[in-house]
């Protein structure tokens, strides 16, 4: 793939070629030497003025990325029912909220962490927020643990049990085996033996593999990765950020 500066220049150069007449200009029946002189005529001007260059990369990368966005929502539309109204993912906000985002997430993520409260204060400040939570374990054996304790405890405990478990394996600190989170469970007042027996269900399998396939077909492959509406956000956004894309948001639709 080309690198953004080298295919502006080479935009550049073709459109300087094009700008010509045909009649003036045959870029195919160039001699070696017509052509070493175009190629130092374009140079030259290159040169005198540099500021082109930016002009066209920033014109470049502001079509990539309206080709990104067209693109993205093609793909959130062909998969709106697994993102916005999937029965095994956790909601949270405002369930009657005029705005979804869905969080792609992995506990071992430092900036999910390091999101996860912002997005808290997003979704109390706004107050019409709903929030989606696709656990998506891809940070090794302790995030795939932490992802099937946390499924397993919403499919036995439910909501309020999930969101305990949720916001305390995001501030845990220090090694996660199935020992540390029988004692999480416990000091939560949960039902840990049962949540435990449940972590390597196939009803647990099938959250994981179904989350996994779904970011796989929206290009998502790091955390945290949000899907605002008709937008997907790869990586993480600050809150102010998060929320003025809510502001466009609503102000689009």
């Amino acid at each position: 793939m080309k690198r953004p500066l080298a295919t502006a220049l080479a935009a550049l150069a073709t459109t300087a070629a094009l700008a010509v007449p045909a009649q003036a200009l045959d870029l195919a029946g160039m001699t070696d030497a017509e052509r070493q002189a175009f190629r130092t005529e374009v140079r030259a001007y290159l040169l005198e003025n540099p500021e082109v260059i930016m002009e066209a990369v920033a014109v470049l990368e502001r079509r990539q990325a309206e080709a990104q966005a067209q693109g993205d929502t093609a793909l959130i539309a062909a998969n709106e029912a697994a993102l916005f109204d999937d029965q095994n993912s956790w909601v949270g906000g405002n369930p009657e909220g005029d705005i979804t985002l869905v969080e792609f997430m992995d506990y071992r993520c430092g900036y999910c962490r390091r999101a996860a409260p912002e997005v808290a204060e997003l979704l109390e400040s706004d107050g019409n927020i709903r929030l989606v939570v696709k656990e998506f374990p891809i940070l090794g054996e302790d995030s795939v643990l932490s992802s099937r304790f946390a499924i397993a405890t919403l499919q036995h405990s439910g909501a309020n049990a999930y969101e305990a478990v949720h916001d305390a394996l995001m501030a845990f600190s220090g090694e996660l085996d199935e020992g540390a989170l029988r004692r999480l469970g416990d000091t939560l007042g949960l039902d840990t033996e049962a949540i435990m027996a449940q972590m390597d269900s196939d009803e647990v399998n099938q959250v994981i593999a179904e989350n996994h396939r779904l970011a796989r077909d929206l290009g998502i492959s790091g955390t945290p990765s949000f899907v605002m509406e008709d937008r997907v956000l790869r990586g993480y956004l600050p809150l102010e950020a998060m929320e003025e894309l809510a502001e466009q948001v609503r102000a689009d639709g």
